[in-house]
């Protein structure tokens, strides 16, 4: 994707804020006198303005009307701006050539990000070529054709700049060809033409050599783990590693495409034929994964070392957290942090023992900047304070202090939060309305998340770093460990006791209540001197959406699976850090009469995968305290484009970890039997299986999510 465009979009947000502070609705009220049944009006006190919701043939629009001071009031005097709420597929694109006249300027950038969500690039051009080849106006100087042709050179000069991969995945070029004759004669129009051109040139170049598109996803050569000596990392400067790690992160995150994190197209991602949907996110995803494992596996490989020649090893990742932190790469702090919470790892009491106390505090900081509660707040607060300063503020000092360098630094984020935002509107917002209209206020709320990380990957565009080949030729030496030699490994380092009684012991159960979702902040919001100062519809709606949800979309478990040991823990290793013990959420218990009555069900959104045909596909479901399992079967069936009617062949299984399942029972509630250790489910025809059944472990890592899936964490990207 060219980062031209990107200049031009702080500036665009700017606008848009006022925009959506025009269009707010709250506060507004409602008309008492007399009605049209296709108007609704509602009057703003504050500002002496008046929002009308006007239906038109195929499309409905916000107007706002903002009346003169002391002027009468009037719902038909004064300026008049119009935002589209819905409409159909061809009236929002031809609202495209129209917005800016009808003072909606933020519709043409919401549109090109969030339009894959329910329409293609080929139906797009259709309908903009069959309106280009019916112009408004008798000729091409009349006074309705010149806003005319001013709008189509906005809109395609703004697609061609921000967005020219839609044009290059036509695939052929003949609807390049016949778009570039219908464009305007004035300057701005041939040059578009020309661009036009020229990618049409591309494609039939590639149609006549397929075999020359390369492919986005370059597999890096196998490691070689006689090579690799896991010591060596002590050898580098912590600052010198998380200046590598902030590179490889700053570069991905720059070539990040942010509608690729859009919930629609992230949870088909897995479906079979759809293997390059969002493969930027997918190579952030594999460094992440990456990351970890090199963390894990150069703690983990020497078993030979005492425990306290392994403690340096912790001791050094977390001090390389630490520079990370300075840098502002939230993405390679938290990979750290989680491989070091991973119980492979955390598990190793002798060697937290021996790591130094003053360390282990440092790394209990660290942790927390990545807390659940409040859904993700605190790093959500780091991300508005530092998002787009140039330096980190640690301490209440700027990091330009402690002599990292005098370029200024970008700011990396963790990408799962996005994810799940997105994820989390993608499922509890319709696509429609009950009329069938799009609903392209969802649109709106998704882009402001979508404007969120432009604005981050702004302030990482013009980053310079220098290459280190020593320390790149050791991180690509790591070799990759799956789950089960991971275990093998910590057991090897250290043997668990067995057990006095004979029998498996069941994890302590410490009854918690999830972070309240209802006073979080979803959204990027700063001070008013910042680039993140506009209004948050999405932290409005969330915050109403999970006013009754006790969870979020990932669980809310961590689980010590560990044996117990004769070997004291240190206080500092008590449960609040890397030693952890079962946490379940109240909503996630078994006893449904513990709710207080006239309460709203409680709600959690869960993954139900089936096997299907075309491959594995996850999709998002939400489950309330009130469903029945052949509710929920019939909901799953119905989003897998499925007949519902047939659920009573199917049996919904929770997959649990350690490769167990969990048979839901037929005429069972779902949301009290499921248990808090996971929110995958699959769909299967009916069966004889026994409710927990042990399966291999898959050994085959995903780009598509952390492969850190030790028993008790939870997964750090949402499906």
């Amino acid at each position: 994707m060219k980062e031209s465009g990107q200049d031009g979009v702080c500036g665009f947000l700017v606008k848009f804020s006022k925009k959506l502070k025009a269009c707010s609705l709250s506060g507004l009220v409602e008309t008492k006198g007399e009605t049209s049944p296709m108007k609704t009006t509602w009057y703003c006190p504050l500002d002496l303005s008046t929002v009308l919701e006007e239906k038109e043939d195929g499309v409905i629009y916000n107007v706002v009307v903002k009346q003169q001071h002391g002027a009468p009031t009037s719902a038909t005097s004064g300026s008049r701006s119009q935002c589209v709420k819905a409409g159909t597929e061809e009236k929002l694109v031809q609202h495209l050539l129209h917005s800016f006249a009808m003072g909606d300027s933020s519709f043409i950038t919401i549109f090109l990000s969030t339009y894959r969500s329910f329409t293609s690039t080929k139906r797009v051009l259709d309908i903009l070529i069959d309106r280009l080849q019916h112009p408004p106006g008798e000729s091409t100087r009349s006074q309705t054709r010149q806003p005319f042709n001013r709008a189509v050179c906005m809109v395609f000069s703004m697609w061609l700049s921000e967005y020219p991969e839609d044009f290059r995945s036509l695939g052929e070029p003949g609807l390049l060809l016949r778009l570039a004759p219908l464009l305007p004669s004035d300057p701005s129009g041939t040059e578009i033409r020309g661009r036009l051109l020229r990618l049409a040139e591309e494609l039939s170049e590639q149609a006549l050599l397929p075999d020359s598109s390369s492919d986005r996803t370059i597999a890096s050569p196998p490691a070689d783990p006689t090579k690799f000596d896991p010591t060596n990392i002590l050898g580098f400067p912590a600052g010198l590693i998380a200046e590598q790690l902030t590179k490889i992160e700053t570069e991905l995150f720059v070539r990040l495409v942010p509608y690729h994190c859009l919930g629609s197209l992230w949870s088909q991602r897995d479906k079979k034929g759809r293997e390059g949907v969002c493969w930027s996110v997918r190579a952030t995803v594999r460094q992440f994964n990456r990351l970890a494992n090199a963390v894990m596996a150069s703690c983990l490989w020497p078993t030979q070392l005492r425990s306290q020649q392994r403690a340096c090893l912790l001791e050094k990742w977390i001090s390389v957290a630490e520079e990370c932190r300075a840098r502002k790469n939230f993405s390679s702090l938290y990979a750290i942090v989680s491989a070091l919470q991973s119980n492979p790892v955390h598990r190793l009491r002798r060697t937290w023992l021996e790591t130094d106390r003053e360390a282990v505090r440092r790394y209990e900081e660290l942790s927390n900047i990545f807390s659940e509660k409040d859904n993700y707040s605190q790093s959500r607060e780091l991300l508005k304070e530092e998002g787009t300063s140039k330096f980190a503020n640690l301490d209440g000092k700027m990091t330009n202090r402690r002599q990292i360098g005098s370029s200024a630094q970008g700011t990396v984020p963790y990408l799962g939060i996005f994810l799940t935002d997105l994820t989390m509107l993608d499922t509890a917002v319709k696509d429609r309305l009950e009329n069938g209209y799009i609903n392209f206020d969802k649109r709106r709320r998704e882009f402001e998340v979508l404007a969120q990380i432009r604005l981050l990957q702004s302030s990482c565009k013009n980053c310079v770093f220098l290459t280190d080949e020593a320390f790149l030729q050791w991180y690509q030496s790591v070799p990759l460990l799956n789950e089960e030699e991971s275990y093998r490994l910590s057991n090897e380092i250290e043997v668990p006791c067995e057990l006095s009684s004979g029998r498996t012991q069941n994890p302590t159960v410490i009854i918690t209540r999830c972070p309240n979702l209802n006073s979080s902040r979803t959204s990027l919001v700063a001070d008013s001197d910042g680039l993140f100062d506009f209004p948050s519809p999405v932290c409005h709606f969330l915050s109403k959406f999970t006013k009754h949800m006790k969870s979020p979309s990932v669980s809310c478990l961590d689980v010590d699976s560990s044996p117990p040991t004769n070997d004291p823990i240190p206080s500092a290793l008590t449960p609040s850090t890397p030693i952890k013990s079962h946490r379940r959420s109240v909503s996630c218990g078994n006893n449904p009469t513990n709710n207080n009555k006239g309460s709203e069900p409680d709600m959690r959104i869960v993954r139900i995968r089936m096997d299907l045909q075309d491959g594995n596909m996850y999709r998002s479901i939400l489950v309330t305290s009130n469903d029945k399992t052949p509710t929920v079967i019939s909901s799953a069936l119905e989003k897998h484009s499925q007949d519902p009617k047939q659920a009573s062949r199917y049996e919904l299984i929770q997959l649990l970890p350690e490769g167990k399942e969990l048979v839901i029972p037929a005429t069972g509630n779902v949301f009290y039997a499921m248990t808090s250790s996971s929110v995958d489910f699959l769909l299967r025809r009916q069966g004889g299986n026994t409710p927990f059944r042990s399966l291999p472990i898959s050994t085959e890592t995903s780009a598509t999510f952390p492969r850190i899936k030790a028993k008790g964490r939870r997964q750090l990207f949402p499906k």
